[in-house]
Formats: structure tokens, sequence, C-alpha cells
């Protein structure tokens, strides 16, 4: 965790890194937001379609 940092090997693979880490993250952000967007949709439609 305490390592030198290196002039340029180094810093290209942990900016490279960092992006996968930031894309999976967006995705997995995404992905959740759709999701619950999806169940909502689903539980106001049940009620919709079956009024009491």
């Amino acid at each position: 965790m305490n390592q030198p940092l290196s002039p340029q090997g180094d810093n290209e693979a942990a900016k490279k890194a960092r992006n996968g880490r930031n894309i999976a993250l967006a995705l997995g952000l995404v992905a959740f937001v759709l999701l619950v967007f999806v169940v909502t949709l689903v539980r106001l439609g049940g009620n919709v379609a079956h009024p009491h």
C-alpha cells in the first residue's frame, strides 16, 4: 500500500485499472437503478390491474 510511485509504467497500469473499476462500478449502478425501476413498475402495475 505504501509503495513508492514510479514515473510512467505503474502510473499507466494504475490508470487503466482505475478506469476498469470505474466502468464496472458504473455498470453495476445502472443495473441496480434499472432493477429498482422494473420492480417499481411491476408493483405499481399490479396495483392498477387489481383495484381494491
